[in-house]
This record gives structure tokens, C-alpha cells and sequence, in this order.
């Protein structure tokens, strides 16, 4: 979600644990009838920093889109996306704004409601769907352990533990090594409340970003950050 030295939703060198969305067999199907396989707009904020981001996903049908359009409440227009010298165009797209320290700027801008998504394939298939953006927030996830600012957590065998309150759909869990490209990232159900590090990721004397997030029914999250350090070494 938010930077935090380096940004938390990063997914190069991730260890992922994903509640995926797996691709349906039938992609032809889907570009034939005009619909897209997946689609969603959601805000996500960051609690402590008060900053806060729109997030569009997208992906089409087998066939890569050549232009995609999403129009707001009111039909105004705020994407319009094109890649007119490819033949095979984009099948999956993620796209999000700025994040503005006041959540109202990113709301004033995309305000709640209807979101249209129209799209035209390399074939020449036509894709239209809808999706609407909430401009309510999940309350956020606590911290258990490691406490904040902990500085003497072991390397090994660490098992993350939190609470969230009721009404969420699922959690996303971000450990973020500071100045290193590794991070894990898992997204699980609102019932998990707990996660065991894998083996070999945490480094002794090295410090680390947490942030946990609570993941609404209408796709909105609240995430929440805190730092720690492993024990050095004996």
C-alpha cells in the first residue's frame, strides 16, 4: 500500500501466499459475450500517515486489451489507456494514483459509485463491465507481536500474531526487509491471526517494516505499520 522507504505492494523478488483468482478456462467465451474476467476499484489508506490511494485491476478476457476507458459517476472520463503499435496489447492492468496525506483529496477526485470499464481486444472484441467504488474505510488490524519497535526478535521461528474486528473479508501481511528488494507478502482470511516467517527470510540484526491490512467486503483497506529488529547474532 504505502511507501514506507520502499513501497509495500512491491511483488519483484516477493514471496507470495495469495488467495488467487485463478483464470477460467473459458477466456475465449468471456471476449465473445463482452466481458471482462476480473474488475475492481478500491481505496486503500494508510492509518498512521493519513495517506491514501486509488487502485483500478483490470484483465480481460484471453485476448490482450488495445485500449481500455473507465468512466466515473457523472461519465467523466479517468482512464483512458491505449497501445496502438502492439499486437497483442495488455491482458492485465493495475493502475493507482498518487497518495495525497489527506484520504478526502483521493475521494473529492473519484467520488463513490459506478465505475464503467470499456475495452477493445486485438481481435476486435468489444468488453464492457462495471464496478463500484465505497468510500468506507475497515477499521484497522492491532498489533500482538512482535510488539513496535521490538529489537530483540528472534530470526527464527518468528510467528507474526494480530486481531481484527469484525466484518473484514480478508488480511494482507507485508514484511519488508529495510534496504533490500526481498519482501513477503500473503493474503489471507479475516480468520487467520497468525503467520510463521518461512525459514531463512529474516536475517539476525537486520530491521524490518510490517504493515498488516484489513481488506473490506467492497475491496477498501486500512493497513497499519510497524518496525522492528532481529536479534543480533551470539
Amino acid at each position: 500500500m504505502v511507501e514506507h522507504g520502499t513501497r509495500l505492494h512491491r511483488e519483484s523478488l516477493a514471496v507470495v501466499m495469495a488467495l488467487a483468482c485463478l483464470a477460467p478456462s473459458g477466456g475465449n467465451a468471456l471476449a465473445q459475450s463482452g466481458q471482462f474476467e476480473q474488475l475492481s476499484v478500491y481505496i486503500e489508506r494508510n492509518v498512521q500517515d493519513r495517506d491514501a490511494e486509488i487502485r483500478f485491476e483490470v484483465t480481460g478476457a484471453s485476448e490482450g486489451l488495445t485500449a481500455l476507458t473507465v468512466s466515473g459517476p457523472g461519465e467523466r472520463k479517468v482512464v483512458d489507456v491505449k497501445t496502438p503499435d502492439s499486437k497483442l496489447g495488455i491482458r492485465k492492468l493495475t493502475i493507482e494514483s498518487p497518495e495525497p496525506a489527506d484520504d478526502r483529496i483521493v475521494k473529492a477526485d473519484f467520488p463513490a459509485g459506478a465505475y464503467r470499464f470499456e475495452g477493445s481486444t486485438g481481435k476486435g472484441a468489444r468488453l464492457r463491465g462495471e464496478a463500484r467504488l465505497s468510500h468506507d474505510f475497515p477499521e484497522p488490524a492491532a498489533f500482538e507481536h512482535p510488539r513496535s519497535g521490538q529489537k530483540d526478535v528472534p530470526a527464527t521461528d518468528l510467528t507474526l500474531r494480530w486481531s481484527v474486528p469484525k466484518g473484514i473479508e480478508s488480511c494482507v501481511i507485508v514484511i519488508e526487509q529495510n534496504g533490500s528488494p526481498y519482501e513477503i507478502r500473503a493474503l489471507v482470511p479475516a480468520s487467520t491471526k497468525t503467520f510463521a516467517v518461512p525459514k531463512g527470510f529474516l536475517r539476525a540484526g537486520q530491521a524490518y517494516t510490517l504493515a498488516i491490512g484489513t481488506v473490506a467486503k467492497d475491496g477498501n483497506r486500512s493497513f497499519i505499520e510497524t518496525d522492528f529488529t532481529t536479534a543480533r547474532e551470539r
